[in-house]
Order: structure tokens, then sequence, then C-alpha cells
């Protein structure tokens, strides 16, 4: 890694461009540089890592992976890239998980000094930056599903998707979701679907109430 400044370094990243200097002084002091070999693991899918990751040099991908190890690439990343800003805006597990093709360089910016660039909590901004995160996770598992999963994997977990307690110990989808418009939503035909609700409502996995909402049971996790 060249023996370049931190501050010199920042001045380098688009995503720092608009910081006052001031700004930029004060994350330069917070910033460490770190290298990962080919082939590392950055950040990994379903657990935390606290911090965010610019890619100074090198490349990595974002990749999920199913129960069977099965993976689906949603992203190559490169310099001025960045990565784990999702996890510290809403503060979840990260998403997707993100592994090295060559040697790769970083920079290190940790929570506290990463909230110092964000707008006050309660404020709209701050609000619309977890709604669109919100957006990019349920994209992310939509790309998963459609990959991964086969049509009754990706209708049980539509149906989970739109599943809420009922008070009663229930899952329960309220809002009737006709045939046609659950297929356009998990990718297949209206036919395919049809049968694969028909034949989770017969072996128990699905309960049709009369005014249309749905009675989930929590075993359709397994197929999900």
């Amino acid at each position: 890694m060249s023996m370049l400044s931190n501050l010199e370094l920042l001045r380098r990243v688009p995503l720092f461009a608009a910081l006052t200097p001031s700004q930029s002084a004060s994350i330069a002091d917070a910033i460490v540089k770190q290298r990962f070999k080919r082939g590392e693991i950055v950040v990994e899918q379903g657990k935390k890592s606290n911090a965010l990751y610019i890619i100074l040099t090198g490349r990595a991908r974002v990749m999920n992976s199913d129960s069977r190890g099965r993976e689906v690439i949603l992203a190559t990343l490169k310099p001025g890239d960045y990565i784990g800003e999702m996890s510290l805006i809403d503060d979840e597990p990260h998403s997707a998980t993100v592994r090295t093709d060559i040697q790769t360089d970083v920079l290190l910016l940790g929570r506290e000094a990463f909230s110092r660039c964000l707008p006050e909590n309660s404020s709209m901004a701050y609000n619309i930056m977890r709604g669109l995160v919100k957006r990019l996770r349920h994209a992310d598992r939509k790309i998963e599903s459609l990959a991964l999963m086969d049509v009754y994997g990706r209708v049980a977990r539509s149906l989970l998707e739109f599943a809420v307690e009922d008070g009663q110990g229930n899952l329960k989808v309220r809002e009737k979701i006709s045939r046609q418009d659950l297929a356009k939503m998990v990718g297949a035909s209206r036919e395919m679907v049809s049968r694969v609700m028909k034949d989770l409502e017969e072996r128990g996995f699905v309960l049709t109430q009369e005014n249309g909402s749905m009675i989930v049971k929590e075993r359709l996790m397994s197929i999900a």
C-alpha cells in the first residue's frame, strides 16, 4: 500500500468528496488501512462487522448463498465502491457476503466515525436512508430466491414476507393476494403458482379463509 496519508487517501474517494475540510480531518484520524488477500471474506452474510469498508485497490464480489451452499453473485465491487453501509444504517446483519477476487486494499471506518457523517437519526433524510436500505435488502432477497430457489421456495418465501402475527399464535396473510399477482412476484406462470398453492393447501402448510386471507404454518419456513 502506498505511503499516502489518510487525508490524501480520503480525497481520492468519491464517497467523501462532499465533506468539509474539518469533517475530512476528523474522518482521516479515524480511518484504518487494511489489506485482504485473494479469497478472504470482508463481511459475512448474517453477521455484523460495525464498519464501513472503502475499496482503494483490488476487486471483490458480493454473494448470497443458500443452505445447500449454492451461490449467486449480486455485484462486483471495484476501487471507490464501499461495503457494509446498509448494516451501519439500519443496525441489521449483513444481507450478503463480500469476498475478494484479488488482493484488495481498503479503508476501514468504524461505526462511531461513520455516524458522524450521517444526518440526525430523527431527520427525514435519515428515515429516507433507512427506507432505501430496507428496499435494497428486499431486492437482494428477491434476486437470491429467483436464482437459487424453485417455485415452491419462492412462493413460500413471498407468503412468509407478507405474513404477520395475528395475536393468537398464528402467522396470517391478511390481504387477499391473487394467483396472478403472486405469479408476478415470484417470476412464474399463474398456472404453476396455482398448482403450488393447491399442493401447499392440501399438505396443510397454508389455510385459505373465506375472505381470501391465509393462515401460514411456521413449518412453511422449511421450504422457503
